[in-house]
């Protein structure tokens, strides 16, 4: 099979991804970025009809604990997600099967456990019995012989076999032998007397280090998660001028992804309009629209297991006013400038600081901030309008593992960015500058005399309306560079023309 990502080759054999070069024109800049083709998006479709590496998964998180741990033998257990029922009810929750549990099998099912040896090389699925009760209401379970056929492991067993399995593999290792396991994941009922040691925290902090770099199966996975979402968001913007409310632009986009195949959610939609696109993650998505100049979409289905995150934020009438297309091309040059800046081995901090040195500068060229750009930098007061980080990394969970932020950090600037340290490729993360106008948070900069000097509070006044501009694509970091895996439209004149043609 052809490669998806060819530069990445010297770590994973990724698919090839087919780009296309879309110039973004602002001003004298014109910024570049690669997107995927039908070709590519077809190739990424071949690669899901395989399974889900959960060995290979197994096989690196063992040679990091390995690493950590020289000469550990014995098995690493997991649990997966258990049914629960609601409280005072007997319906069950709604599932969300255990990410530490997925990634070393694949298996959606709950009520699973897992064991892989460490001295065999073997991984083995436990899955639940037939409950004759049960059947009535909920059909046949999985049935072991087609669990060994749908996912990527040595043997599957019933959960009722866990202990006993667990004692005969753990009597036949030698003196010394550990149990990797997580910490208040493992149920009462399950022993681990055989073993002499019990491991309970490198196990957690191996997957989450190792799930910092995806392979040729997960990249497609997201391919797919994002391909759905972006195709949602553009019929957010063919349907926004026809809509009262909020809520109605949340169902357009659920109802995309329920039809697509992609029922679960990365995260709670955020279907912002007007000023409440200033509150970062706004909730209620109940509001009348009438009257207000933008909306802000930030929403991203999930595809097995695995996110996307996408925004993007456009005019409700199909028409930028002056002032909210100059906040958008700012927030769009920070984007494009940022996304060129990544490659294998660059310091997440540094890409975060670029990014609010072009705030500063496009706020200095339309006036809402005054002053020299190097002190306004070292006040720290670009913060009042970009307060928060320039993105996360992404996989299974949308603000996904092995970031290391740290939100003790006494700099404002960096202590909301996610990710911290240098980015190896392989990684994904979300590129997701903003500009907002938050009473809220800009009113004490306005009253402190160390940033009201660097504002100027009539020129503001005439952006509140705005509300927020936030801009926010998914990015495979490359040893040369990045993919871009969203393919939502984000150019300005395109948005316009397709909320104007709808």
């Amino acid at each position: 099979m052809r490669n998806l990502f060819s530069s990445l080759n010297t770590i994973f054999k990724f698919p090839t991804i087919i780009t296309t070069t879309t110039t973004i024109a602002r001003s004298s800049h014109h910024h570049q970025y690669r997107t995927m083709t039908t070709a590519a998006r077809m190739d990424f479709e071949t690669t899901l009809k395989g399974k889900y590496p959960a060995k290979r998964h197994a096989q690196r998180v063992a040679d990091y604990i390995r690493n950590k741990v020289p000469g550990a033998s014995g098995v690493l257990y997991l649990e997966g997600r258990a049914t629960k029922l609601l409280e005072d009810n007997d319906e069950a929750e709604p599932f969300r099967q255990r990410r530490y549990f997925y990634y070393l099998t694949g298996c959606p099912l709950a009520d699973c456990h897992y064991m892989y040896d460490l001295d065999a090389d073997k991984s083995t699925l436990f899955i639940p019995p037939i409950d004759p009760d049960s059947v009535i209401w909920s059909g046949l379970p999985v049935s072991v012989d087609e669990a060994k056929q749908r996912w990527d492991v040595d043997d599957v067993k019933y959960t009722s076999d866990v202990n006993a399995t667990l004692a005969h593999v753990g009597s036949s290792k030698p003196k010394g032998s550990s149990v990797f396991a997580i910490a208040n994941q493992v149920s009462d009922k399950v022993t681990f007397l055989e073993f002499d040691n019990k491991n309970f925290s490198i196990l957690k902090e191996a997957i989450e280090v190792t799930r910092v770099v995806k392979d040729e199966y997960e990249l497609a996975i997201m391919a797919k998660a994002n391909e759905i979402s972006s195709d949602g968001h553009k019929m957010v913007m063919q349907k926004v001028k026809h809509v009262q409310n909020e809520r109605e632009l949340e169902a357009v986009f659920l109802g995309h992804c329920i039809a697509k195949g992609a029922r679960n959610q990365a995260y709670h939609s955020i279907v912002a309009s007007g000023r409440a696109a200033a509150t970062l993650h706004y909730v209620p998505n109940n509001a009348d629209m009438a009257g207000k100049l933008n909306l802000l979409l930030d929403a991203g289905g999930e595809w097995d297991c695995y996110a996307s995150d996408i925004t993007r934020t456009f005019p409700i009438n199909g028409k930028f006013t002056k002032e909210s297309r100059e906040i958008y091309d700012i927030v769009l040059k920070m984007q494009n400038e940022c996304i060129a800046a990544l490659k294998e081995g660059v310091l997440w901090d540094d890409v975060h600081l670029l990014a609010h040195k072009i705030a500063i500068d496009g706020l200095l060229q339309i006036g809402i901030l005054q002053g020299d750009k190097d002190e306004i930098l070292e006040a720290r007061t670009s913060v009042a309008f970009f307060p928060h980080g320039l993105g996360h990394y992404l996989g299974m969970d949308t603000h996904d593992t092995g970031g290391n932020p740290n939100y003790a950090d006494k700099d404002t600037m960096f202590r909301y960015l996610r990710v911290r340290g240098r980015l190896p490729a392989g990684s994904v993360i979300t590129v997701e500058p903003g500009i907002y106008f938050c009473n809220f948070i800009i009113e004490p900069f306005l009253k402190d005399p160390k940033h009201s000097k660097y504002i100027n509070a009539d020129v503001l006044e005439k952006y509140w309306d705005v509300g927020g501009v936030r801009i926010e694509d998914n990015l495979v970091i490359t040893k040369d560079g990045t993919y871009n895996l969203t393919t939502a439209p984000k150019d300005p004149k395109e948005m316009e023309k397709i909320i104007q043609q709808s």
